[in-house]
């Protein structure tokens, strides 16, 4: 059978497709480059907002004018029953759940082709009042260290350099089990391997529990100095609102530890602008707070309110308010990022090719994950000494030295 797959969303949405594309293909199916080729069309989906729902579900009625369609991710929980069709097959709820009672430790050898990461939990600790990603993905259910040490040990043989650790939570991993995310890595970083580590996005109130041995594991050269923690609001009257569970107080405590051990790491943060009760004063201290961390990566998401959530129906800020306010932040991080790629002009970098990019250039990553792009075309994961010599908007441009 000829295999063709899509997958949209999250690292980890993406990474769960890709193992699930990875298992089929070692079973002696074929990777397809086009629906028209294929038996069979996979997509991973995401519905964390309206407009990305509707592309989803238009995108499934487009490929199943061409092939049948298996819909996998957080659509197929939510929206399942809406898609009957002799030609669409849905991952039920209790099926998505049972990826990670086995099935996701079942993947024969990976597939580098299709490859995207390893999740290691599913669902979350939260409760937030806006997050329809609870309701698709349920309770915490980690996976078990060994089974994950195994799959990194296969990506090994197969000569993938990049281990990318991927959850909704990373820093929740293994509080269903008794153990937590240091553990993991303990055993991951005791692999007598070459390898670079990327732990993904970890929500403040979890964190904070495991922070300084967290610093202390990243302190390893094949961990990159790379740290994605959400704060969503600068304002606690909204991350009450929102039921985050933690307070300004607390993350800026993680970002000052952070900056304080990894003075040149990325820091990445997400924000939610015109959430319910927002006003002038909330948004001004979300932006003095931008402006006090300085994030390398700044992810802005307009409140897009989502069905079976509490604050489905609550009521929101004037829409020309929002599009001023995520301009502003946009204008903010622009200039931010300006300032970061300027300093960084003239640095020598050990960096690490990762990526294939456009026309006969490469796509680096240094020790602190920033992309850096360079003439000619490298093998992967090969490692080299780079000159910073100048920037475009959302990377680093260099010379080998």
């Amino acid at each position: 059978m000829r295999i063709y797959y899509e997958a949209y969303g999250c690292t980890l949405q993406r990474s769960e497709t890709s193992l699930y594309v990875s298992k089929l293909l070692s079973e002696g199916n074929e990777l397809a480059t086009s629906p028209e080729e294929a038996d069979l069309s996979i997509i991973g989906t995401c519905v964390v907002i309206r407009q990305t729902e509707e592309r989803m579900l238009r995108r499934i009625d487009d490929l199943t004018s061409k092939t049948k369609v298996k819909v996998l991710g957080c659509l197929a929980p939510v929206r399942g029953d809406t898609l009957g069709d002799g030609n669409i097959e849905v991952v039920s709820s209790s099926e998505f759940r049972n990826f990670y009672n086995g099935y996701i430790d079942e993947v024969g050898p990976v597939v580098p082709d299709v490859w995207e990461g390893i999740p290691i939990n599913q669902g979350c600790t939260g409760n937030c009042n806006f997050c329809i990603s609870k309701t698709a993905r349920g309770k915490l259910v980690s996976r078990q260290p060994e089974k994950i040490v195994n799959q990194i040990l296969m990506q090994l043989e197969r000569g993938i350099r990049e281990i990318k650790l991927t959850s909704l939570d990373t820093a929740s991993y293994g509080l269903d089990m008794g153990i937590d995310l240091t553990e993991l890595l303990k055993r991951i970083l005791s692999l007598e391997d070459d390898f670079l580590l990327r732990i993904g996005m970890m929500e403040p109130k979890n964190a904070d529990a495991i922070f300084d041995r967290l610093l202390l594991q990243m302190g390893d050269e094949r961990v990159l100095k790379f740290l994605h923690i959400p704060v969503q609001s600068g304002d606690d009257r909204i991350l009450t609102r929102m039921n985050r569970g933690y307070t300004i107080s607390t993350f800026m405590d993680l970002v000052k530890k952070y900056r304080e051990r990894f003075p040149l790491g990325t820091l990445s943060t997400d924000i939610i602008v015109g959430y319910s009760g927002e006003d002038d004063e909330s948004f001004n201290m979300t932006r003095s707070l931008i402006e006090e961390i300085k994030p390398d990566i700044l992810n802005v998401t307009r409140f897009s309110p989502r069905p079976m959530t509490r604050d489905f129906d609550a009521k929101l800020p004037s829409s020309n308010k929002v599009k001023k306010w995520t301009k502003e932040l946009a204008e903010l991080h622009v200039a931010i990022r300006e300032e970061i790629m300027s300093s960084l002009e003239g640095s020598v970098e050990e960096a690490f090719a990762l990526e294939k990019g456009k026309g006969e250039t490469t796509v680096l990553r240094d020790r602190n994950y920033r992309p850096i792009v360079v003439d000619g075309s490298l093998d992967m994961f090969s490692r080299v000494e780079v000159e910073i010599t100048g920037h475009g908007s959302t990377y680093l441009t260099g010379r080998i030295i």
